[in-house]
């Protein structure tokens, strides 16, 4: 009897140990289990750009500049771009980016190699802030990257806005977010900067720039939007101004075919012209003293997905740019056409070919108000 009880123990006791050994967790208690983040989460980013240039026109350099004595250089190698980025998520709401151009070395880096330097805190997609060195937004390029850009460089309208401290990398503060308006979804930004560029230890005076942008979506399907910019500012005691309005789609004609379009177009006070200007013989008013410009640029790609190539594109960027329309104008028109391969996804990696084409109404010897043909070789790598 004592045997049998003793036998009966034992199996219970190993049935008991089966048991326990090959129970699981609750899957319910898992699920409830999340992971902790760890912060600051840390993202390195890189652009390598170089371009081959061969000066088309007689007595014109590759930067555009006529030389009288026949001077100047009309083919270079050049490192346009060494950019590294690195992004610091350091909470859920809050990043930290520092981007430099490592290739500004070759120049005097005095107000140069520095771009971005700012911190992002993010309420919710409808409200965010950022403070430091940014590209504030009053435009279509601003938008994006010089890595994606669909042509050779920036336009020479955002060149000559990022002068006027509208564009560009400035120092100051932004609130963004994105909203709907009814069905309409559109985003905004509101900008304060110093208006002088990056990398300046302080204004060079007490006024600023305020500026705004808003962005309609008016077609899901063709990506259609139409932005509006508008911006006030005081520069050494005198009001400027600057306006714009633009308008970009993205059509898809197949899964392979698609059609990028971006028009825009802009107006300001030309204040660095009017404060170079006699200031005895200049009028009182810095607004007789205005720039305006615009382009079209249409980009066609075709998505081809081989294993050593990824894409081509082919644009042609039509520009119209007049620095002083009412006091001297004298306005330049550039077409610049180019062919581009596209190795890497996103890319990674690639090839342009393209020609551009100056064409002023006065040409002025010496100056680079003067007509000129350049042809354009440029690789690109991102990492």
């Amino acid at each position: 009897m004592a045997f049998h009880i003793k036998k009966t123990a034992i199996s219970l006791f190993i049935i008991l140990f089966y048991l326990t050994a090959a129970q699981k967790p609750d899957s319910l208690y898992i699920n409830q289990e999340k992971e902790e983040v760890k912060y600051p989460q840390l993202q390195i980013k890189g652009l390598f750009q170089a371009r081959y240039l061969v000066g088309m026109s007689k007595d014109v350099d590759v930067n555009g500049l006529h030389h009288s004595d026949h001077s100047g250089t009309d083919n270079n190698f050049m490192i346009k771009y060494m950019r590294v980025q690195l992004r610091a998520q350091i909470s859920k709401r809050t990043e930290v980016v520092v981007l430099a151009n490592l290739a500004d070395f070759k120049n005097d880096p005095k107000s140069r190699v520095l771009e971005n330097a700012y911190l992002k805190y993010t309420f919710s997609p409808k409200l965010a802030f950022t403070a430091g060195q940014f590209r504030p937004w009053f435009g279509i390029e601003e938008t994006y990257p010089i890595d994606i850009i669909k042509s050779l460089d920036w336009s020479n309208q955002y060149t000559e806005f990022g002068k006027l401290g509208w564009t560009s990398f400035q120092i100051g503060l932004s609130a963004t977010g994105q909203l709907n308006l009814g069905e309409i979804p559109f985003q905004y930004a509101v900008s304060v900067v110093n208006g002088n560029g990056k990398n300046q230890v302080n204004d060079n005076d007490n006024g600023k720039q305020y500026s705004s942008r808003l962005v309609f979506g008016l077609s899901e399907k063709y990506h259609l939007n139409l932005g509006l910019n508008g911006g006030v500012g005081e520069v050494f005691g005198k009001k400027i101004y600057a306006v714009g309005v633009d308008v970009s789609s993205l059509v898809n004609f197949d899964p392979r075919w698609s059609l990028d379009m971006q028009l825009e177009a802009k107006q300001a006070t030309n204040h660095p012209l009017y404060f170079a200007a006699n200031p005895e013989t200049r009028s009182q008013n810095p607004d007789e003293y205005l720039i305006r410009g615009a382009y079209f640029l249409p980009n066609i790609r075709y998505e081809v997905n081989h294993r050593n190539l990824s894409a081509f594109e082919l644009s042609c960027r039509y520009e119209y740019l007049d620095t002083n329309f009412r006091l001297n104008s004298n306005p330049r028109q550039t077409i610049t056409p180019m062919f581009g391969l596209e190795f890497l996804k996103n890319y990674g990696a690639r090839i342009q070919l393209g020609m551009q084409f100056d064409r002023y109404k006065y040409q002025v010897e010496n100056t680079t108000q003067y007509d000129n043909n350049l042809f354009i070789i440029q690789v690109q790598s991102r990492f």
